[in-house]
């Protein structure tokens, strides 16, 4: 995805608002500067609203797979109204998009038309603000890596999180069983009310590994958390089991027994999407496509944690930070 804080900071007559990461760990600071004039080909788009994403957490204590040194905007997607777009691009002015790009939290960015995708007439700027990566990971991990079929259990770590929601959702529909696993029972509920089958409540310490043996076992697990939590999972799996690296919200990658993914015949998968759109572009511009259809369709549901306005930016990283809430954070410009 295209770092736009270059782009951002370039001279135009407007001034917009935008969030700077200007020291690496630090939160974001909040600064007025001239607005993005769009290059040749370029897409200029004012932006409504934008996602936090774990990866920002990352990027600002410079800890991300893809270091970037200050000064950066974070956000990784967003989106907003097209304000200009090449006669050749198939967009015009005052169509809704969302983007997908480095640097989205900011009032207007220039991207490349490839970055832009119309919306939906029936999906609102904070529900696509956080839609393509959380929804994307997960249809990509399940549906292509996992091959997750009707009738097989799926065990999700970290359910509540913005990505965990989506796995969720993404098997109910394919037709799996699907068991949450959540802290607290707030958290537990939103799991149940976007399709689980089955809930784990993490906060109660109990022994994860027998609680999804107690259940039959699972053919799935998507893993946004790892550490023991992932290694407990798994040790749950079924003869022919799939494990789906996703992240380490943990805090550590989870150690796994090799030994027991031999004898059992498991496949593990590490799956980053912002890798995998480089990898298979095609592939993942499919999904999405697929996706917006199921949205359309009333099969997918986004929830949106907190929505907050740009001015809160440090406020929506601490939040982010002690995952007190459920489902995306999503900042409006």
């Amino acid at each position: 995805m295209r770092d736009l804080t270059k782009t951002a900071l370039a001279q135009g007559s407007e001034q917009i608002r935008i969030a700077l990461v200007e020291q690496l760990g630090r939160d974001p600071v909040l600064r007025d500067v001239p607005a993005p004039v769009a290059d040749p080909g370029q897409v200029l788009v004012r932006m409504r609203a934008a996602a936090l994403n774990f990866a920002d957490l990352l990027k600002a204590k410079g800890e991300y797979q893809e270091r970037q040194d200050p000064p950066f905007a974070p956000g990784l997607e967003g989106a907003g109204e097209v304000v200009s777009a090449p006669e050749d691009s198939g967009l015009r002015p005052g169509d809704r998009v969302a983007v997908l790009a480095a640097g989205t939290m900011a009032g207007q960015v220039a991207v490349p038309a490839s970055a832009c995708t119309a919306l939906p007439a029936s999906m609102s700027f904070e529900q696509a603000g956080g839609f393509q990566i959380a929804y994307g990971t997960s249809h990509l991990a399940l549906a292509g890596r996992a091959a997750l079929r009707a009738g097989e259990t799926l065990a999700v770590l970290g359910a509540a999180g913005g990505v965990g929601l989506t796995a969720v959702e993404i098997g109910r529909a394919v037709g799996a069983r699907v068991i949450g696993v959540a802290r607290g029972q707030d958290r537990l509920a939103a799991v149940r009310a976007v399709g689980a089958d089955h809930v784990i409540d993490s906060a109660d310490g109990p022994d994860l590994k027998a609680a999804l043996r107690d259940l039959g076992g699972v053919d799935v697990v998507y893993d946004a958390v790892g550490d023991s939590a992932g290694e407990a999972a798994f040790r749950a799996l079924n003869p022919g089991g799939r494990f789906l690296v996703i992240g380490f919200a943990g805090g550590r990658p989870p150690v796994l027994p090799l030994n027991h993914a031999l004898v059992k015949n498991i496949a593990i998968h590490g799956f980053y999407w912002g890798g995998h759109a480089r990898l298979d572009p095609q592939a993942v511009s499919g999904s999405m496509a697929s996706l917006f259809r199921m949205f359309e369709n009333g099969q997918l549901r986004p929830v949106t944690g907190e929505v907050m306005p740009l001015d809160r930016i440090a406020e929506a990283f601490d939040l982010l930070r002690s995952r007190r809430t459920v489902g995306k954070i999503v900042i409006t410009l």
